[in-house]
């Protein structure tokens, strides 16, 4: 089996779109068609989105039981709205990371694999960065509460940083030390 190229490495999800005869040519690096790397590559967004989902359920539960313990009419008007716009975020969140199986399900058996894997990660990747808001958010909270605002402020930011780096940086890196992405081209005329 020949080695990959940059370009091959470097190929969007549209350089493989199936049509005509190309719907069952085999992709050189797994020896699958282009509709089969579709399966694969929905089932394997199906895994990250099981433990993502558990992730914000667990957040959504704890943030819905706050309003219910005693201690939280104890809470500023700052603390509530923090509350309200970390509970509103862990909603969408969920919806967010939720909303591919409705994609799949309004879809399924219609011959759309490419646009659900592609619209399915979009989905994943804005359910990530607001589920990132929603952590730093409840961090904020739960810190300003035990230990003041200043405190609340500086875990809620350093939980924002870290997820960050972690979900979005770390990647990127890795996929850069292993020729999976390419970086981006900057004009020499500036």
């Amino acid at each position: 089996m020949a080695p990959l190229t940059e370009d091959d490495r470097n190929a969007s999800p549209r350089s493989h779109q199936p049509s005509g005869s190309d719907r069952y040519a085999v992709c050189a690096d797994r020896n699958e068609t282009p509709l089969e790397r579709y399966d694969r590559n929905f089932g394997e967004l199906l895994q990250e989105l099981r433990v993502l989902q558990t992730g914000v359920q667990i957040l959504f539960a704890f943030l819905l039981t706050l309003a219910f313990t005693p201690r939280f009419v104890s809470l500023d008007t700052t603390q509530r709205a923090f509350y309200v716009g970390t509970l509103l975020l862990a909603v969408l969140a969920t919806l967010l990371l939720t909303a591919p199986a409705a994609v799949h399900r309004v879809l399924f058996r219609r011959r759309a694999k490419r646009l659900v894997v592609e619209v399915s990660a979009r989905l994943t990747a804005a359910g990530m960065a607001v589920l990132a808001l929603a952590l730093a958010g409840a961090v904020l909270l739960v810190v300003d509460v035990v230990l003041g605002r200043g405190a609340g402020v500086t875990a809620g930011a350093v939980t924002l940083v870290t997820c960050a780096g972690l979900w979005a940086l770390l990647p990127r890196v890795l996929g850069h030390r292993n020729g999976h992405i390419k970086p981006a081209v900057r004009d020499s005329s500036s």
